[in-house]
C-alpha cells in the first residue's frame, strides 16, 4: 500500500507539471505522514542530504563556471577554434562542438554550457547560412559532454550515493568524453557536408592563431589545472573546486580585468541560485530514497531486476534503455537518487564494477539532456534561437544516435573507463 501511495503521488504531480524536486518531496512527505514513519526524520534527512564533503564541490564548481563565463572566456575559446577549423566544411558547427567540450570541462552543467556557447556562436552560425534549428541542436547535443567530461556534477552525485571516489570518476570520464566529442565532430561535419554548410571566409594565419591562443590560454588551462591536480593527487575534487574558484577569480580580475565589484555581486547571486536549485533537488531526492527504502520499494525493485535475467549483459542493456527513457522526463540528479539505491545491490549481485558502471550511467543520462520532452539543453537552445522545440529535437537525433553508439562501446569495453583511474592509482579493484 505504501509503495502505491508514494508512486501515485509522484506520478500524479509529474503528470500535472509540478517541478521534479517538489514532486519528490511531496510524495515523500505524504507517505511519511500517512504511514507514520516519524516526522522527526524530515530534519535528519534534510541535514544528511547535503552534509557531505563531496557535495561541497558543486557550489564551488558552479561559482567558478559563472566567473569564467562573465569574464568572457567562452568567446576566446570559440575564437581560437574558429581560426583553426573555421574554414573547413561545417567549420562553425565543429567549432560549436569543440567549444562546448572545453566549456563543459569548466562549467560541469549542460544547460550552462548551452547558454554560454549559444550566446556566442548561434548568431554567427545562422549568419553563415546554417539552419537555426540545426545550430541549436548542435550546441545542445555537444553540451551533453558537460556531465561526462570532468568536472561533472553528475559524477559528484553518483560518487556521493555509491561511495566511489569522485576523483576516480572524474578521470574515468575523460576517454569516454573525448570519444563522444570526436563522434559529434564527425556527425557535425557529415551533416554540414551533405547540406552544403560552408566554413568561414577568414583564414587564420599563424600569427592570428598564436594571438588567439594567448587570449584563450587561461581558459584552456582551467581543466588542466583542475584535472591535473586531481590526477596527481595534489588535491581532492572538493579542494579542486575551491582552487577553480580562486583560479577563475584571478583570471577574471587580474588577467582579463573584465569584472567589477558590481559584477561580482551578480555572479555570487547567480551561482547561489543555481546551487540552491541543485541542492533543493538533492535534499528531496535523498528524502524520497530514504522513504522508498523504509517502505521496502527499493528491495522489491532490486529483487525484480535480478529476477528478470540472470545475465549481466542483458541487465545492463535493460537498465540503459530505462535510463534513456527516464532521461526524457527527469533530470540527472533525480534519476541518480531514484535508481542508484536500487541498482547498487543489483550491480553487486552481478559483480559489476561500480566505477565502470558510473561512466555508463552518466553517459546514458547525458543523452537525456538532448531528448524531449524534458531535454533541458534543448529548451535552453530553443529559447536562444527563438525556434520550435520539436524542430530542434528532430535536428538533435543524429547526435543522440552517435552518443548512443558511444554508450554501447563503453558498455562493451570497460577498459575505456577504468584504464586512466587505475593507471593514476585513484581506484583499485
Amino acid at each position: 500500500m505504501a509503495a502505491l501511495v508514494i508512486s501515485a503521488v509522484f506520478l500524479f504531480l509529474i503528470a500535472i507539471g509540478v517541478p521534479i524536486g517538489t514532486c519528490l518531496g511531496a510524495a515523500s512527505v505524504v507517505t511519511l505522514f500517512a504511514f507514520n514513519l516519524g516526522a522527526g526524520m524530515l530534519g535528519m534527512n534534510f541535514h544528511a542530504g547535503i552534509a557531505s564533503f563531496p557535495l561541497l564541490a558543486i557550489p564551488f564548481f558552479v561559482l567558478a563556471g559563472v566567473i569564467l563565463e562573465k569574464a568572457g572566456l567562452a568567446a576566446s575559446i570559440a575564437r581560437f577554434f574558429e581560426l583553426i577549423v573555421g574554414r573547413m566544411v561545417g567549420g562553425l558547427a565543429v567549432v560549436a562542438v569543440l567549444t562546448s567540450m572545453f566549456w563543459g570541462a569548466i562549467s560541469g552543467s549542460g544547460p550552462a554550457t548551452t547558454a554560454a556557447v549559444g550566446l556566442i556562436l548561434l548568431a554567427p552560425m545562422v549568419r553563415h547560412g546554417y539552419d537555426k534549428h540545426f545550430a541549436g541542436a548542435t550546441i545542445a547535443g555537444a553540451s551533453d559532454l558537460s556531465i561526462i567530461i570532468p568536472p561533472s556534477i553528475a559524477f559528484i552525485i553518483y560518487g556521493n550515493i555509491t561511495g566511489i571516489s569522485v576523483s576516480a570518476l572524474f578521470v574515468a570520464g575523460i576517454i569516454p568524453g573525448l570519444i563522444t566529442g570526436a563522434g559529434m565532430v564527425l556527425m557535425a561535419y557529415l551533416i554540414s557536408r551533405i547540406r552544403g554548410y560552408r566554413g568561414t571566409v577568414e583564414r587564420g594565419t599563424v600569427r592570428d592563431i598564436l594571438s588567439a591562443l594567448r587570449s584563450s590560454i587561461w581558459a584552456l588551462l582551467a581543466p588542466v589545472v583542475i584535472l591535473g591536480g586531481i590526477y596527481t593527487g595534489i588535491f581532492t575534487p572538493t579542494e579542486a573546486a575551491v582552487v577553480a574558484v580562486f583560479y577563475s577569480f584571478f583570471v577574471a580580475v587580474f588577467v582579463y580585468r573584465s569584472i567589477t565589484a558590481a559584477d561580482f555581486v551578480q555572479i555570487l547571486v547567480e551561482a547561489a541560485v543555481t546551487s540552491s536549485v541543485i541542492m533543493y533537488i538533492v535534499v528531496f531526492a535523498g528524502l524520497f530514497t530514504w522513504v522508498a527504502s523504509v517502505i521496502g520499494v527499493i528491495d522489491m525493485a532490486a529483487k525484480f531486476i535480478v529476477q528478470v535475467s540472470p545475465n549481466a549483459v542483458v541487465m545492463i542493456v535493460l537498465v540503459d534503455v530505462l535510463l534513456l527513457m527516464l532521461g526524457m522526463v527527469l533530470d540527472a540528479i533525480s534519476i541518480s537518487y531514484i535508481l542508484m539505491p536500487i541498482l547498487v545491490p543489483v550491480l553487486a549481485a552481478f559483480k559489476i564494477d561500480l566505477l565502470w558502471y558510473g561512466v555508463i550511467f552518466v553517459c546514458a543520462m547525458a543523452i537525456g539532456q538532448a531528448t524531449p520532452p524534458v531535454g533541458v539543453n534543448l529548451f535552453t537552445a530553443a529559447n536562444l534561437v527563438r525556434g520550435n522545440l520539436d524542430s530542434i529535437a528532430k535536428e538533435a537525433i543524429p547526435y543522440v544516435i552517435i552518443s548512443t553508439i558511444v554508450l554501447i562501446i563503453i558498455s562493451i569495453f570497460p577498459v575505456l573507463s577504468t584504464y586512466l583511474p587505475l593507471r593514476a592509482g585513484l581506484y583499485g579493484r
